[in-house]
């Protein structure tokens, strides 16, 4: 099948899905109302096969140093199936499954799939990465931009993490982990029980984004949108808390945003 946009619907609820724009959600509406940051880069996109950052570019895999470009300099950042065209596996009314298959600059072959399933009152993400040669350290994670007012009403974030990872002045963990602060974030905090976090526009619309994943990214610096990235490791994470994708053995993960009218 081709790349070209899905729209999926269910209920009230409209998901426009990009194959063609690294397979990432263009938009949510509920009710008619745009949840979502609009525009090419925004939206929804997939974190794999690394989540936020890494240091200079470069993880190490056994003996073997590897070398990422370095679109957030001095850092490589967010992966590269985000800026690559997938392919649509299949699409019904209310569910499509995209795939990728990882390439150059990832020095690994494998595939990526991501299944994209809208009910009325949600909307559940599940990715996989499989491979069939080499295993290979990989992350898997979403990138959300959530609107920050929805019709004029503002955000509210709540979630209740064990820890927060300290962040140093290059962006990155450093290895502690620390209270949680108060915002402005642009941070990873830990809950191992699982993601559990609520946005809350008053009189208007809760939203939870939940997922077994024990690390979230939540990043409020911006006017326009705020994100919560559940994900499967830290950032660095190729580095500090690597997860094998084996023959045997691929990595999934599932995070599920569950919406309701207030």
């Amino acid at each position: 099948m081709s790349n070209e946009p899905i729209t999926l619907t269910a209920g009230d609820a409209e998901v426009t899905v990009l194959p063609g724009n690294g397979g990432r959600i263009g938009g949510l509406r509920v009710g008619g109302t745009e949840l979502l940051r609009q525009g090419e880069r925004y939206g929804c996109f997939p974190m794999v096969p690394w989540c936020g950052r890494i240091r200079e570019g470069r993880f190490r895999d056994g003996a073997v140093v590897h070398q990422m470009p370095l679109n957030s300099p001095p850092h490589a950042i967010h992966g590269t199936a985000r800026d690559a065209a997938w392919r649509t596996a299949r699409a019904t009314a209310d569910e499509a499954v995209l795939t990728y298959d990882l390439t150059d600059p990832w020095p690994y072959s494998g595939r990526v799939t991501q299944v994209i399933a809208l009910t009325g009152d949600a909307l559940t993400l599940t990715m996989s990465v499989e491979t069939y040669e080499s295993s290979f350290p990989a992350q898997i994670g979403w990138h959300p931009w959530f609107n920050r007012t929805l019709d004029g009403t503002g955000v509210e974030i709540a979630f209740d993490p064990a820890w927060q990872d300290e962040r140093g002045d290059d962006h990155l963990p450093t290895g502690n982990r620390i209270d949680p602060k108060p915002g402005p974030w642009d941070d990873c905090f830990g809950m191992p029980d699982g993601v559990d976090v609520t946005l809350t526009w008053p009189e208007r619309l809760e939203l939870k984004v939940t997922s077994r994943e024990e690390w979230v990214v939540v990043y409020d610096e911006q006017e326009a949108a705020v994100c919560v990235e559940p994900q499967t490791g830290p950032p660095d994470g190729l580095n500090t808390l690597p997860r094998l994708v084996t023959p045997l053995e691929p990595l999934e993960a599932t995070t599920t945003w569950r919406w309701t009218r207030l």
